[in-house]
C-alpha cells in the first residue's frame, strides 16, 4: 500500500514561466513591452538557457509574440482578442462545472462562497485591487476543483490574459457589489447541483464583463496599456 504521493518537482523553466506570467498579468511587464533576455536573466538570477525555455512556453501560450529581427514582446489585446478569450473562458469554466457536478458541488460551492466573502469585504472598502485578486482566485478555484490537468492548464493562460484586462474592467462597474452578486449566484447554483443554471449564469457573467470592456468600440489594447502603466 502506497502511503505517500510522489513529490513533484517543478522545473526551473516552469518556475520562471510562472513568475513572468504573473508579472505580465499584473502589468509589471506591460502590454507591448519588449523582454530583454540579459536584463531578465540578471533580475531573476537565472541563466539564459532556462529563461529562453520559459519565454518559449509563454510564446506558445500566446502571451508573448516574436517579431523577426526585433525580439520578444508582451501581447496587446484588441477587442476581438478579448472577445475570443472570454469565449474560451466560458467554455473551460462550464466544462469544469459539469465535471464538478458529476460528483458533488456542495464542497466546491462552500470554498467559492468563502472567496465571495473576501470579494464583498473588498467591495465594502472600495479596494478594487483586492477585489480583482479575489475574483481571480474564485475562477481559479472553480476550475482547479474539476481536477482536470488540461482544463487547468488552459485556464491559467486565459486568467493571465483576463488579469491584463481587470484594471480596465473594474473601472466599468459603478457599484463593485454587482460583481459580488454575480459570483455569489454562480456558487449558490453549483451548491444546488443545478448544472443548467450554472451554465446560464457563467455565460451571463462573461457576456456582461465582455460588454463592459468592449462596449462603444474603443480599443481594449489602449485601455489595457493605460491601466497597466
Amino acid at each position: 500500500m502506497q502511503r505517500f504521493e510522489p513529490v513533484v518537482r517543478e522545473s526551473t523553466p516552469s518556475i520562471i514561466a510562472g513568475k513572468l506570467r504573473t508579472a505580465i498579468g499584473r502589468g509589471q511587464i506591460p502590454p507591448g513591452a519588449q523582454l530583454g533576455e540579459a536584463e531578465l536573466a540578471k533580475e531573476l538570477g537565472v541563466s539564459r538557457g532556462p529563461l529562453r525555455e520559459a519565454m518559449q512556453r509563454l510564446t506558445q501560450e500566446g502571451l508573448l509574440i516574436s517579431i523577426r529581427n526585433r525580439g520578444l514582446f508582451v501581447i496587446t489585446m484588441t477587442n476581438e482578442e478579448v472577445r475570443d478569450m472570454y469565449v474560451a473562458r466560458t467554455a473551460v469554466e462550464r466544462a469544469a462545472s459539469e465535471l464538478i457536478l458529476q460528483q458533488d458541488g456542495k464542497d466546491v460551492a462552500a470554498k467559492l462562497l468563502q472567496v465571495v466573502k473576501a470579494m464583498k469585504k473588498a467591495a465594502d472598502k472600495g479596494d478594487l485591487d483586492a477585489m480583482s485578486e479575489a475574483d481571480m482566485e474564485y475562477h481559479a478555484t472553480l476550475v482547479a476543483a474539476a481536477e482536470s490537468t488540461r482544463l487547468k492548464r488552459m485556464h491559467n493562460t486565459l486568467l493571465t490574459e483576463t488579469r491584463m484586462c481587470l484594471t480596465a474592467l473594474e473601472k466599468k462597474y459603478p457599484d463593485p457589489h454587482t460583481r459580488v452578486a454575480e459570483h455569489h449566484a454562480i456558487a449558490e447554483a453549483l451548491g444546488e447541483g443545478d448544472v443548467e443554471r450554472v451554465g446560464k449564469l457563467l455565460i451571463s457573467h462573461m457576456e456582461d464583463a465582455l460588454e463592459r470592456l468592449t462596449g462603444g468600440g474603443e480599443t481594449t489594447q489602449q485601455e489595457t496599456q493605460a491601466a497597466s502603466a
